[in-house]
């Protein structure tokens, strides 16, 4: 099953753990994530399937939104609410809390707080983190208690919202560029106050085209394939009662010549009705919104699926295209080389559940 399906992950699993939870719903080995979440956070977890796992380099530097919490008081060595508190006095003589004096947490303030980090800065990356320290994740290094010093990486937060604030939590909205650790945001947020923070949960709304309205539940999607599974068998069963065999269907279908079909930039691309667990997926039409699409016809995808390139007329100003065979398949992304000519970077395989 070549596709795209974004599933709500659940607080305390890791990406791994929904990755291998998927492999065994689905009954496939090539499944793969584009883009972790701390097992403390929940939200849209897309997953590539099949074919489409080679997807996963277009969205390497995708923009992520998320809500949270972040809770003023005392930090923690993991900067989120999984880790070890540290002293509840650790900053006490910052700036913006004289030692002795309690921070202000009203909403004004924080509004003023949280500007500071809006636009292009420099992070220093949590300890407990993927990054690496000569070849070692630094998160197995702080876990032995050994130094961790990593080197601040640029990162842009396009918006830092402080929606409201309950006593010492402070629940935010942001939309950040990839390779941002709010976690890092909530501590030193704590440390220029004074007291100390941490980030208390997290919720990623949207990474990329993708948002949480289009998330499924790990029960959810079992559920589906449970039902699919059913619904087939009972069919078969039923033929098996009249002695029928499996009809085989000719269809004729008339393929228009290779043309595009990029949409106006406020419509959706037109989307079939989708049944069973294929409904649960993103319909490929929908996938890398900013790469205009062409429907190959028969000729055109027999030399895309070779490798060889092919002219493509209409879309001469456009540097890459999404190649369709029919409504749904996805056959290859092709990058223009020169003039109307262009040549796949990337062909996906058939899908075989097809």
């Amino acid at each position: 099953m070549n596709g795209v399906i974004i599933v709500d992950k659940p607080a305390g699993w890791t990406s791994h753990d929904v990755v291998n939870r998927m492999r065994r719903i689905l009954g496939q080995r090539s499944i793969g994530h584009l883009g972790t979440l701390d097992p403390l956070a929940t939200g849209v977890l897309p997953l590539v399937t099949g074919g489409l796992t080679r997807l996963a380099q277009f969205y390497t530097a995708s923009e992520k939104t998320y809500e949270g919490v972040i809770r003023f008081g005392f930090a923690t060595n993991t900067y989120d609410a999984d880790g070890e508190p540290l002293s509840a006095d650790v900053g006490t003589a910052a700036p913006g809390c004289p030692s002795g004096q309690r921070p202000d947490l009203s909403l004004d303030a924080l509004h003023k707080l949280a500007a500071e980090f809006q636009g292009i800065i420099e992070q220093v990356p949590p300890p407990f983190s993927a990054k690496k320290i000569h070849g070692v994740p630094a998160y197995k290094l702080a876990r032995k208690q050994k130094e961790v010093v990593l080197k601040p990486v640029q990162v842009e937060i396009k918006e830092f919202i402080i929606l409201s604030v309950e006593g010492e939590r402070a629940r935010f909205r942001a939309r950040v560029s990839s390779g941002t650790y709010m976690r890092s945001v909530a501590h030193e947020m704590g440390q220029r106050l004074g007291p100390g923070a941490h980030l208390e949960s997290l919720r990623r709304t949207a990474v990329a085209e993708f948002n949480i309205t289009q998330a499924h539940t790990l029960e959810e999607i079992e559920r589906q394939m449970k039902g699919d599974h059913e619904g087939k068998e009972k069919t078969q069963q039923k033929r098996e009662q009249v002695g029928e065999e499996t009809p085989k269907v000719k269809i004729k279908v008339k393929i228009k010549p290779c043309h595009s079909e990029a949409a106006p930039a406020a419509e959706e691309p037109a989307v079939p009705s989708q049944e069973g667990i294929s409904a649960l997926f993103i319909h490929p039409r929908q996938l890398l919104p900013q790469l205009p699409s062409v429907t190959a016809d028969e000729a055109t995808a027999a030399r895309i699926r070779t490798g060889r390139p092919v002219n493509l007329p209409e879309l001469s100003r456009a540097r890459q295209v999404k190649v369709f065979q029919g409504q749904s398949e996805l056959i290859a992304i092709a990058t223009r080389v020169a003039g109307t000519l262009f040549h796949p970077k990337i062909v996906f395989a058939p899908d075989p559940s097809s």
